[in-house]
């Protein structure tokens, strides 16, 4: 299934080697030659068998594109039968009519199993997260690790192209050992990955379900005409970054969190994170500030904390700044604000 992200394709090669040999090893299934194929991805053959070899995300595209085409086949011999090209592209077209992502994630998972049983893929919603995982109901030889690594990426890329929005993973599961090409695994997915696990599965927040999907049927035409890029990075634009940091700096409760470690609770680099934020017209500063008033507001309206204690809850040094601040924000001293409550 191809498809495009929202933001520049990388251009050193990031693509393990192995997952060329999966490319050939779907040429050597069907008897075919894939003399042709290499040639289109610009793949040297001493490259195939190195065991740290990378490709680009272009080369990957040209080489695997052209095998789905020539072999019909947009598993690449992973399940028991063909899946035709156009396969996903059929069940991106189900799917893209959802009004949200919960939905038309719902939609993908069930209709997938139109085009094969041999793997079930699931979305469990939880009170804090939702995960996409995946049965296998036959043996994938092999193929095993570039299947389940490939149907991830598919559902993911998709997901973050509907609703025009990077989903920051919070964990990635996968049922077999740590690959030698491991170091590719976070630009794939995510800081947090998991092997031996009991399934393959992809874990999220779930609140990116409510997002609405975004693209129309004409956008969909366009992004198919795209190419398949397993290895590209997510999406820049994070619609719930925002509420991300609001929720990290919430939980704080009184202890003074850096730049550096906001950042690290959302497993992006403090310049990047800096940068999004501005993008969203909005800083890591003023979002301190209107964590402070929230928590602040909550615990007066409660009627029950001191405002000593609730000083030291949002994060002030001493009860005097916290009520200059308090006053800044709502013209009103903390105490003056809790008897207008009640």
């Amino acid at each position: 299934m191809p498809f495009q992200a929202a933001t520049a394709v990388p251009r050193r090669a990031m693509t393990p080697a192995a997952f060329v040999r999966g490319v050939i090893a779907a040429y050597e299934r069907y008897g075919r030659d894939p003399t042709e194929a290499l040639g289109r991805g610009q793949v040297v053959p001493d490259l195939v068998n190195s065991p740290d070899g990378r490709v680009t995300a272009a080369q990957f595209e040209a080489l695997a594109g052209h095998a789905m085409r020539e072999l019909d086949d947009e598993a690449l011999g992973w399940f028991s039968r063909r899946l035709p090209f156009g396969s996903y592209g059929m069940l991106c077209r189900a799917s893209i009519t959802a009004p949200t992502l919960e939905v038309a994630l719902k939609r993908w998972c069930r209709h997938h199993r139109l085009l094969t049983e041999d793997v079930l893929l699931d979305l469990e919603v939880g009170e804090e997260t939702a995960i996409v995982s995946i049965r296998e109901l036959r043996d994938l030889g092999p193929s095993r690790e570039f299947c389940l690594v490939t149907l991830l990426r598919y559902t993911l890329g998709f997901s973050c192209w509907a609703v025009d929005s990077r989903i920051a993973l919070r964990t990635a599961d996968f049922p077999y050992p740590e690959p030698v090409h491991l170091s590719v695994y976070p630009t794939i997915f995510c800081k947090t990955i998991r092997f031996e696990a009991d399934h393959a599965c992809i874990v999220f927040d779930k609140h990116y379900l409510s997002l609405p999907l975004t693209r129309s049927a004409a956008d969909l035409d366009n992004m198919l005409k795209g190419a398949l890029r397993l290895t590209v990075l997510p999406y820049r634009r994070d619609r719930l970054l925002v509420e991300r940091v609001r929720r990290v700096l919430r939980h704080a409760r009184g202890r003074s969190l850096g730049a550096e470690d906001v950042a690290s609770e959302l497993a992006l680099s403090t310049r990047t994170m800096h940068r999004r934020l501005r993008e969203e017209a909005t800083s890591l500063r003023d979002l301190k500030e209107e964590a402070k008033f929230e928590l602040a507001k909550q615990e007066l309206m409660r009627g029950r904390t001191p405002i000593k204690r609730i000083a030291e809850i949002a994060g002030f040094r001493n009860e005097k700044s916290f009520s200059r601040a308090f006053r800044t924000w709502t013209g009103a001293s903390p105490r003056e604000f809790r008897g207008r409550y009640r």
